[in-house]
């Protein structure tokens, strides 16, 4: 893929698409620290820790991980990340998750970085996409992949538990691709 992208959000807003870079982590610190403690609750990591943080960017360039970014005047405003499998019966199939700032959702950041990593996922030979939202709190961004052809695969009931112990079920989303699809 070509980066560094530029795309324009709703409101004419400009933002540039990019892979996240070795010198990003005081950014990447800045970013999560916006994100709201409940948003961050059901990430698999703890990307409020600069241990964790620091561990990502010490590996930042293995083959199992793909980052990129949306950023608007020099802060990162969205990560989105395409996590790969070297081996094993489901390396054909990669998992990716997407954040943004709240004051940039609902103006296409999240879709401009889904595209992109449609594309990775492509440009890496995988055969299938799969994303596990959580059911009543990822809501929209349900509703967001079903529009580019993920499918509801399963639900598992009960799964995930929020800060104040209610449960919520985990929609797991797949996609399948294409191979003869271009970049856009």
């Amino acid at each position: 893929m070509r980066y560094p992208k530029e795309c324009v959000l709703k409101e004419c807003q400009e933002a540039i698409i990019r892979p996240l870079e070795a010198g990003d982590i005081t950014l990447l610190e800045k970013f999560y620290s916006l994100i709201s403690e409940d948003d961050r609750w059901f990430m698999r990591y703890d990307v409020g820790s600069p241990e964790v943080l620091q561990k990502w960017f010490e590996n930042i360039d293995l083959a199992y991980v793909k980052s990129i970014v949306g950023v608007c005047e020099d802060k990162i405003v969205g990560h989105g990340s395409l996590h790969l499998r070297g081996y094993g019966a489901t390396q054909h199939v990669g998992r990716f998750r997407i954040i943004v700032l709240p004051e940039y959702r609902q103006k296409r950041l999240g879709t401009w970085l889904l595209l992109d990593l449609i594309q990775l996922a492509m440009d890496e030979g995988l055969e299938a996409l799969r994303t596990d939202l959580v059911v009543g709190v990822d809501n929209a961004a349900i509703e967001a992949v079903t529009k580019f052809d993920f499918f509801k695969e399963a639900v598992l009931r009960d799964y995930a538990k929020d800060r104040n112990g209610k449960f919520h079920d985990i929609a797991i989303l797949i996609k399948r691709l294409h191979r003869q699809w271009s970049d856009f």
